[in-house]
């Protein structure tokens, strides 16, 4: 079984965006800039924040939080957003999810404009990309295709089964996947008898956001796994969508958790905002 750890594909792309940054800086004359809201204090946004800040910094890029406490007026953020939108000097702008319920995620994808959404949700970004006209890749789904192609691992032909649907992860995914020529399955939760369709699969997708949903039962003799989600446990490990233990000796390949998928939406985050640079300066 392949183990599809991020680290070596990390190290290779990073080096190679520090270099390009350098350049960059000598064209624009200031490095690329990205800006990160975070709302309230869940645990995991904070460290996924910390975690990007410390990533862009790591390629030379300059990067500011901004954070508000949970009780904030949406309207308060919003003003914010609108001031980065405006700034010349701000290339790239995320909005750290889930926000508090107070909150309309309807909204709140229109806010920052296409040419800075580095995150890929603006609906006019989700437009281009399932036009096949893509502005930026969706970080999260852009992460898992960049690791499957160093693993040489070819969607082309196969059956993808991509578990959830949401506007992060699901639905673009599906929508790459089907331009790589793979058939795609989507479970939901609407979905009648899950694990026999996923059973079909040459490779599982698993972003449900469901602590170790897939089991051995779910998995074809031979499939790729890609584990997209994380949890933690009650002894204080982390794990994710897939039961790790009983689906690996059935699997041909599958990413850890963590050291997958995460640290990949990372580095198609700088090199959306890397891009988003680019296109300000021309």
């Amino acid at each position: 079984m392949i183990l599809m750890n991020a680290k070596p594909l990390i190290e290779k792309r990073r080096e190679f965006l520090k270099e390009k940054t350098n350049a960059l800086v000598h064209t624009l004359g200031r490095a690329p800039a990205l800006a990160v809201i975070l709302v309230g204090s869940n645990p995991a946004s904070q460290i996924y924040v910390s975690n990007k800040s410390k990533a862009a910094e790591s390629v030379g890029f300059t990067s500011e939080t901004f954070q508000f406490e949970e009780s904030t007026p949406p309207q308060k953020v919003y003003e914010l957003v609108q001031q980065l939108n405006e700034d010349p000097a701000i290339d790239g702008i995320l909005i750290q999810r889930p926000l508090p319920n107070s909150f309309s995620n309807q909204e709140v994808m229109f806010w920052v404009l296409p040419e800075k959404d580095v995150d890929c949700l603006h609906p006019e970004n989700i437009g281009l990309l399932t036009s096949g006209l893509p502005r930026f890749n969706p970080c999260t789904p852009a992460g898992v295709l960049l690791l499957l192609d160093f693993y040489q691992l070819t969607v082309d032909g196969k059956i993808a089964c991509v578990i959830g649907r949401s506007n992060i992860v699901g639905k673009p995914l599906a929508s790459m996947l089907l331009a790589r020529n793979a058939s795609v399955i989507q479970i939901h939760r609407g979905t009648k008898n899950p694990s026999a369709l996923c059973k079909q699969a040459d490779f599982i997708f698993a972003a449900a956001g469901s602590k170790k949903l897939v089991q051995s039962d779910w998995v074809k003799p031979g499939a790729v796994i890609v584990d997209i989600g994380i949890h933690r446990e009650e002894n204080g490990k982390l794990c994710g969508d897939v039961d790790f233990e009983s689906t690996s000796p059935i699997a041909s390949a599958m990413t850890p958790v963590p050291g997958g998928v995460g640290p990949m939406t990372i580095q198609v985050l700088l090199e959306n905002t890397y891009q988003a640079a680019i296109n300000q300066g021309s």
